[in-house]
């Protein structure tokens, strides 16, 4: 049944603004307690002694568990759990009473020894089939065209392996929110294909706890939670984030009975050390699923997940080549010897073509040439002068343009999104693509806008999921990156051809003024270079005191922290002259910076470096402020690297650098044994690598590769506000949901 709505522009902002909740407060992976289809043993990690445990440890294992060393407890040899090395308990199988056999997996932490126990499932898969099923879905997925083929494959594989009555691939999108692209079903559940679900419902702690945890079983929802015990081990509040039978929140207990589901499970999609979306799993009658079925899960999730990416490359890839093909077509049939004004003019329907457009003008004074959907005159010329004001070194793109320029909100029917580019020449230029609103119906799984805590500031999900529709205007469809990369690069073609003219013509008819205006260039060549001279001397002063003031200290300490002084210096050293080599300002190739600055730290912390270094590189511009800090970060987690992972010894050290749709991601990969510390730290460097992060609107995550420690830093090309209020909420707003 639906629900429709009247049409509104502010339905989408009061959706965004909604993002934040109690939810997200909620701390979920401190739960005090377990799922009770298994059993958790708890040990010193020493003694090895039993101090804890949750379940019904005394019916199903041992009457007189407590304090018994958990060796002798389990069957195994004390070596198998004091061995850093073999974690893996996979092979193991603990006899219980009545007749039970389990099966169980080990976690370790500084001081305790967590052991999980779950009873073996009847049906278990062999190891030659779960190769051949591996196997046989990597072929099927090569061969699916497109991302949304993948998905819907995916479902398939994923029902028919887990045998839930519903599977749905669910997609992050960028504000938060979630659609179901995929789904393979029974009859017994009602179809979610194409459902929106707000930001909310996943909140921002669960989303984290997806990417710790690759899949999360739910074997009936209506359990009854068993308390970690006795109290007096003194465990509550301790961080459950890497129990499998951590309990559940029951706020999401009651969502999925509200959705009318009695068991769950979740698999995560993770590319390039994001969540991009989920395998969800849904049954209407519970299900337990075993642990050799979940490790079939977990390896065929990388398997699609490397496939999503795979294809999402290839677009773009596309994307790039019919662009720079576009370009090179338009460079060959522009005439040298007319203006720029005149020579858009004559290829202005090639312009219109190079992005997907419903309009396109051409504005220089009062002169206004259009073709198209576009709006009156005198309507364009106001949005120019609001143009030049705002582009961003030139460019400037929205899909909202009336959430910006308010004047845009009288006609969304013939503009409601464009791409600028402002020429700075003496009598400016300024060509405009523009697209018409897009009218959206968005079915939501239930109304997204639901109420907060109840006077008690108690949490409730919503009770309702039946489709509830929103028709969204106002918006345009979004111009992707390689469309906004390519119109910074058609404004510097048409920027240069425009000087080479200029140059041409003072050749022939002011040869004395070029004289002059080639001096006064040389001039301010000249000046920029002392200028530049004397900063970097300044900091090369700076570096050289810091030098001297380390040979002077007696204190290992100081000396390391000054080091890494000069380290961060030289970092902001390089992006200066990086500024003034490049061709155009204000813009950093972030490749060519991070390897220079490696190139610098390794001759900075030993040429022992440079034989363990791996870099893995994707060429991306971004603003100069941005790559400083993603330059300091960078250096802060190499020196920490040094100082934790291989205490101040060469070790092997991996740095990638990835661009996923609108974002870049940095990760940095060691393989030392005490990496785990970085995590833990609470330095300077940590601190500032927090608020740099914080700056950058970004997230920062560490992965323990046992041995050693992937950091995964995700941050925004260009931030926009809508981003940054996303990532920074307001913590006073707390409207309620899951």
């Amino acid at each position: 049944m639906t629900a429709p709505q009247e049409p509104s522009s502010k339905s989408s902002r009061s959706l965004s603004e909604a993002l934040v909740t109690s939810c997200d407060r909620e701390p979920i992976h401190r739960p005090d307690a377990i799922q009770p289809y298994g059993l958790l043993l708890i040990a010193d990690a020493k003694s090895l002694s039993v101090i804890a445990g949750a379940g019904h440890i005394e019916e199903r294992l041992a009457s007189d568990w407590l304090g018994q060393a958990l060796p002798s407890l389990l069957g195994i040899s004390r070596a198998r759990l004091e061995t850093p090395h073999m974690p893996s308990l996979s092979d193991v199988r603990v006899k219980g009473l009545n007749g039970e056999t389990f099966s169980a997996i080990r976690r370790n932490s500084d001081s305790h020894v967590y052991v999980e126990l779950e009873p073996l499932q009847e049906e278990k898969l062999l190891t030659w089939d779960i190769f051949g099923e591996i196997d046989a879905t990597a072929e099927r997925f090569e061969l699916c065209p497109d991302i949304t083929e993948v998905c819907h494959k995916g479902a398939q594989i994923f029902r028919q392996l887990m045998g839930y009555d519903r599977v749905v691939v669910y997609r992050f999108l960028e504000d938060g929110s979630g659609q179901v692209i995929a789904e393979s079903r029974s009859d017994a559940l009602p179809t979610l294909l194409n459902h929106h679900f707000p930001a909310s419902d996943i909140p921002r702690q669960a989303r984290q706890l997806y990417i710790r945890n690759r899949i999360r079983v739910i074997p009936d929802v209506s359990y009854e939670a068993a308390p970690i015990r006795p109290q007096s081990a003194g465990l509550s509040g301790m961080d459950m984030s890497d129990v499998q039978l951590r309990s559940v929140s029951p706020v999401h207990l009651q969502y999925m009975k509200n959705m009318g589901i009695a068991a769950s499970a979740s698999v995560s999609l993770i590319v390039d050390g994001v969540l991009w979306g989920l395998i969800a799993c849904h049954n209407v009658t519970p299900r337990q699923v075993g642990e050799d079925v979940r490790a079939a899960c977990r390896t065929l999730a990388g398997v699609m997940a490397r496939q999503l990416r795979n294809k999402e490359e290839l677009v773009t890839y596309q994307e790039r080549l019919r662009l720079r093909n576009a370009m090179e077509f338009l460079s060959s049939r522009m005439d040298t010897q007319t203006s720029v004004l005149d020579s858009v003019r004559a290829l202005a329907p090639d312009l219109q073509t190079l992005f997907p457009c419903d309009g396109f003008a051409i504005v220089c004074g009062t002169e206004v040439f259009k073709s198209g959907i576009l709006p009156e005159k005198s309507n364009i010329l106001l949005m120019r002068d609001w143009l030049r004001l705002k582009s961003n070194y030139g460019v400037f793109s929205t899909s909202n343009l009336e959430a910006v320029f308010p004047g845009a909100a009288q006609y969304p029917e013939l503009s409601a999104g464009v791409l600028a580019i402002t020429l700075p020449f003496q009598k400016p230029i300024v060509l405009i693509w523009s697209r018409i609103e897009l009218v959206e119906t968005i079915e939501w799984a239930g109304n997204p806008h639901k109420a907060g805590p109840d006077e008690q500031g108690n949490l409730h999900p919503r009770t309702s999921f039946k489709t509830w529709e929103q028709t969204v205007r106002g918006r345009a469809p979004r111009w992707n990156n390689e469309q906004i990369q390519a119109a910074r690069r058609l404004r510097r073609t048409l920027i240069e051809d425009h000087q080479n003219q200029q140059l041409r013509e003072l050749n022939h008819t002011l040869n004395t003024t070029l004289q002059e205006r080639e001096n006064l260039l040389q001039q301010k060549d000249f000046l920029i270079r002392e200028v530049n001279h004397r900063v970097q001397n300044s900091l090369q002063m700076v570096t050289s005191f810091l030098k001297l003031q380390t040979r002077g200290t007696s204190n290992e300490e100081t000396a390391k922290a000054l080091g890494e002084a000069q380290n961060r210096i030289s970092a902001i050293g390089l992006v200066h002259r990086r500024l003034y080599r490049d061709d155009h300002f204000g813009l950093i190739d972030l490749a060519r910076y991070l390897e220079e600055l490696m190139q610098e730290l390794c001759l900075s912390l030993g040429e022992g470096w440079k034989q363990q270094l791996r870099l893995s590189l994707v060429s991306v511009l971004i603003s100069a402020d941005r790559a400083i800090n993603v330059g300091l970060l960078l250096t802060e987690l190499v020196i920490n690297t040094s100082k934790y992972a291989y205490d101040g010894a060469a070790g092997p050290l991996r740095i990638c650098l990835t661009q996923v749709n609108e974002r870049i991601v940095l990760t940095v990969a060691d393989q030392g044994q005490n990496s785990i510390k970085l995590e833990s730290s609470q330095g300077f460097g940590t601190r500032m690598m927090k608020a740099v992060v914080s700056s950058l609107s970004g997230v920062i995550a560490y992965n323990n590769l046992s041995p050693g420690l992937q950091a995964v830093i995700t941050i925004p090309i260009e931030i926009s506000q809508q981003q940054h209020d996303f990532m920074h909420p307001d913590p006073d707003s707390a409207p309620q949901g899951l």
